[in-house]
C-alpha cells in the first residue's frame, strides 16, 4: 500500500464479490463487481433495495458494457441475490460505456405491462449517449483523428486505427432506453425508504451525477472519486476548448461538505473511507502535474502529445493513448485559460503551448 493510500480506509479489506454474486456494505445497499476487457479491468456496480410504485423490488446502479459475459453475471445476481423481487429502475451515473452499456437490456429485461423498469440519468448525459451511439464523436473515426493530429499526434499508424475506430461507442453501447427519468443537482430520490441526494459533477463526463445517503452516510461516487487512480480527465473533438481539468477539480470540491466518515462506494476499486483526504490528494496531485506541465513549456512550446511522457511514465497502448491524449490537453487547457499558457498554431496546424 502507498502512502497516499495509508490515509484512505478499506472498511473490506481486500474482500471482493464473487462474480454474479453481491456483498452487503450497508442495510439495503449491496455490491457487484464485473470483469472488463481493458487495463482498467473491472467495474463496480450496485444494488438497493428499494419500494416503488407500491412494487417491493430493487435499484440498480451503473450497468457494465454490453458483452455476453456481463449479462451472464447479470443472469446469476438475477437468480441468486434478488430475493425473488424485481429490477424496478436502473440509475446511470452518466454516459460512459461501462456505466450505460446494458442499461437498455436491464430495462427491458425488467418490463413488465404493470410497470416500466425505466433509466434514471442526466438530461445531458442522456442525450450525449444518444449521439455517441447514432454516430462517431469523441471516440474514433475521422474527426477525432484529425483532432489529435492537430494536438500533435501524427504517427500515421496510431491515426490510422483511430479513423478506423468508427464503431467503439456503440459496440459497447448498442441500444439506449427511448424514455428516461431526468436527475439533476439537488434532487432526492427516494430509494428503500432512504433519500439519495444528487450531486452533479463535471469535467470527466457532461453531467455526472453521484448519489449521498445522510441516513446511511454513503456516497456512491461513480468516477468523480476512485480511492487508487485519478479519474480521467479529458478534453475530445466534441468540446475542443473545453476546461475539464477546472471543471472537474471545482465538482469534487462539493463532496467536501459531506461527513469525514462517509462510505465511499467508487465505480473502480474498493468501497473506502477518507474522502476529504482523497479530494486533498486529487487537488495535489493535479497540481504537481500542472507545475511539470508548465514546466515542460518553459522549454520550448509544447503541444500535447509533447507532455504525454511528462504526465505518464508508463508505455500506452493504443486505447491508453487516446483517453492520455485527451488528459494532456485537458492540463494543456487550464494552464492556458489560467491565463498562464498562450497557445498559437504552427506552420504544421498542430497547437503548441508557451508561457504567456
Amino acid at each position: 500500500m502507498n502512502l497516499l493510500e495509508q490515509e484512505l480506509q478499506y472498511p473490506l479489506g481486500d474482500t471482493l464479490p464473487a462474480p454474479g454474486t453481491t456483498l452487503e456494505l450497508a442495510p439495503g445497499v449491496r455490491w457487484i463487481r464485473m470483469t472488463l476487457p481493458f487495463a482498467l479491468d473491472h467495474i463496480n456496480l450496485w444494488l438497493l433495495r428499494d419500494r416503488l410504485d407500491g412494487r417491493d423490488g430493487w435499484t440498480v446502479v451503473d450497468c457494465c458494457i454490453s458483452r455476453d459475459e456481463a449479462k451472464a453475471q447479470w443472469e446469476q445476481v438475477f437468480a441468486n441475490e434478488l430475493q425473488g423481487l424485481p429490477i424496478l429502475r436502473v440509475i446511470v451515473t452518466h454516459m460512459h460505456p461501462d456505466h450505460i452499456g446494458l442499461a437498455s437490456w436491464l430495462c427491458e429485461r425488467w418490463t413488465t405491462p404493470e410497470h416500466e423498469c425505466r433509466l434514471w440519468i442526466s438530461a445531458t448525459d442522456y442525450n450525449a449517449a444518444q449521439i455517441a451511439s447514432q454516430r462517431t464523436t469523441s471516440f474514433g473515426g475521422e474527426g477525432t483523428a484529425r483532432f489529435f493530429a492537430s494536438h500533435g499526434l501524427v504517427d500515421p499508424e496510431s491515426l490510422e486505427k483511430i479513423r478506423g475506430r468508427t464503431s467503439y461507442y456503440s459496440g459497447m453501447v448498442p441500444a439506449l432506453p427511448p424514455r428516461y427519468r431526468r436527475m439533476q443537482d439537488g434532487d432526492v430520490v427516494a430509494i428503500g425508504g432512504h433519500g439519495w441526494r444528487c450531486i452533479s459533477g463535471f469535467g470527466h463526463a457532461p453531467e455526472h451525477i453521484a448519489l449521498y445517503c445522510e441516513d446511511l452516510k454513503v456516497m456512491i461516487s461513480g468516477d468523480m472519486m476512485l480511492p487508487r487512480i485519478s479519474t480521467n480527465v479529458s478534453v475530445y473533438e466534441l468540446e475542443p476548448e473545453a476546461n475539464s481539468l477546472k471543471q472537474f477539480l471545482d465538482s469534487i470540491d462539493k463532496f467536501a461538505p459531506l461527513p469525514g466518515d462517509t462510505l465511499v462506494l467508487p465505480s473502480h476499486g474498493k468501497p473506502f473511507r477518507g474522502l476529504h483526504a482523497r479530494i486533498r490528494q486529487l487537488h495535489d496531485h493535479h497540481r504537481d502535474r500542472l507545475a511539470e506541465v508548465m514546466e515542460a513549456a518553459q522549454e520550448r512550446p509544447v503541444s500535447a502529445c509533447d507532455v504525454l511522457p511528462v504526465l505518464f511514465k508508463r508505455k500506452l497502448d493504443l486505447h491508453q493513448t487516446t483517453f492520455a491524449m485527451g488528459e494532456s490537453i485537458a492540463h494543456l487547457h487550464a494552464l492556458w485559460h489560467g491565463g498562464q499558457l498562450r497557445r498559437t498554431r504552427d506552420a504544421e496546424g498542430v497547437w503548441r503551448f508557451a508561457p504567456s
